[in-house]
């Protein structure tokens, strides 16, 4: 039985390769795996990877040495990530997690990449329903900080397109299978807009266009998403948050004075790795077996946050506070009540302000961050159900 919290507000106004015709440009084929090309750095770039690029990684028990040496290799870009994670697909499909075990046969999915207006390659990904289901709509999806579009969300995206969904992903630059230095944040801002300028071409695809279009944003994404609302307030038909970074506590938050001295630096070794992380894994998962899944997820940024880019989620989550009353999109928050990573009372805030008349806060008891993917089978099951539930009633 599913112990979550609900709080309601409701106004009275109220993976096969397949090749579907597109008039996109044409797509930049994914390398697998091949000899690591010579990088060639330039300007501020080159003393800043030197230094970063050192970091050892754990090794993944239950793999071959040679997919650990492969895993090792420095993943400061985009193309080294889509080398990995080329070798290391079937190993993680096989992986006996409800979300690999369980997914609902007959899901299309297909992937590509297509150049921003920034020049940058953006790695795409999207999960139709098998054919002969009607499409209700689009689900545009925003990974977090430590996680790609592709591995858990895999088979998070195949429970909501059998559910007749259209679900479409992109990996933000600088993270998974898009191009740009790993981590690195250069603007909150600019990471928004790539959002908005991509998923604006998935809405004229003919198979959605005109069709109710969602945003779900996860952690940091979550963050992007409210981003993303907030710079187009009409282009969505609702958002969905699970366990949004939309505020920073503020027993952790630095003081002025401190924030002024990180953000002089930022601007000085934007890409050097001098903010400390701990092991996040522990208080993300509530499974312990599930835990130990996420090594695999290669291509994941766990490495010392660049300097930039915590000033960046430092300057976002404080914007998206200081305008959380112009959040007026149908609402959908879903958050761990036992969330040590980002915290359920901010969710709780996000819902008591934002001005939208069509507003949902669930809190999941004892849940954890990661509460789609590293929790007990039946939670992760009840989460996924409460999004299609609350998609299919705004269809």
């Amino acid at each position: 039985m599913d112990l979550s919290l609900d709080f309601r507000y409701r106004s009275s106004f109220l993976p096969p390769k397949l090749n579907f015709p597109s008039t996109h440009p044409p797509k930049l084929s994914i390398p697998i795996i091949s000899p690591l090309p010579s990088l060639h750095l330039q300007g501020t770039h080159r003393l800043t990877i030197a230094a970063a690029a050192g970091k050892k990684k754990n090794k993944i028990e239950g793999v071959s040495e040679e997919l650990n040496l492969i895993a090792s290799q420095n993943l400061d870009y985009g193309a080294a990530r889509r080398r990995v994670r080329s070798a290391f697909i079937e190993v993680q499909q096989q992986l006996d997690h409800i979300l690999f075990k369980m997914a609902p046969p007959g899901v299309r999915a297909e992937e590509w990449i297509e150049r921003n207006s920034k020049g940058l390659e953006i790695f795409f990904r999207r999960w139709m329903p098998e054919p002969g289901v009607k499409i209700k709509g689009a689900v545009c999806f925003c990974h977090g900080y430590g996680d790609t579009c592709t591995f858990f969300f895999e088979g998070i995206a195949r429970f909501i397109a059998a559910s007749g969904y259209g679900v479409y992903a992109i990996d933000h630059p600088g993270f998974g299978l898009s191009e740009g230095l790993h981590g690195y944040i250069y603007s909150f801002d600019e990471l928004a807009d790539n959002v908005i300028e991509q998923y604006a071409k998935i809405k004229e695809r003919p198979e959605v266009k005109g069709l109710p279009c969602f945003l779900l944003g996860q952690s940091m994404g979550g963050a992007v998403a409210l981003k993303v609302h907030l710079k187009d307030p009409q282009g969505w038909d609702g958002v969905v948050l699970v366990a949004p970074m939309c505020k920073i506590a503020e027993d952790v938050t630095p003081s002025e004075p401190v924030l002024k001295v990180l953000t002089l630096l930022s601007n000085v070794v934007p890409t050097a790795k001098l903010v400390p992380q701990k092991d996040l894994a522990k208080l993300m998962f509530r499974d312990p077996r599930k835990k130990k899944m996420a090594v695999y997820n290669v291509i994941s940024y766990d490495d010392r946050v660049r300097l930039r880019t915590a000033v960046e989620l430092l300057k976002a989550t404080k914007e998206i506070e200081m305008q959380v009353e112009k959040v007026s999109s149908p609402l959908l928050i879903l958050h761990g009540a036992a969330d040590k990573v980002t915290d359920p009372l901010v969710s709780q805030f996000l819902y008591e302000n934002a001005s939208s008349k069509d507003k949902t806060l669930k809190l999941y008891e004892e849940g954890y961050h990661c509460i789609l993917e590293g929790e007990p089978d039946d939670r992760i099951f009840s989460v996924l159900d409460d999004i299609i539930a609350w998609l299919d009633a705004r269809c």
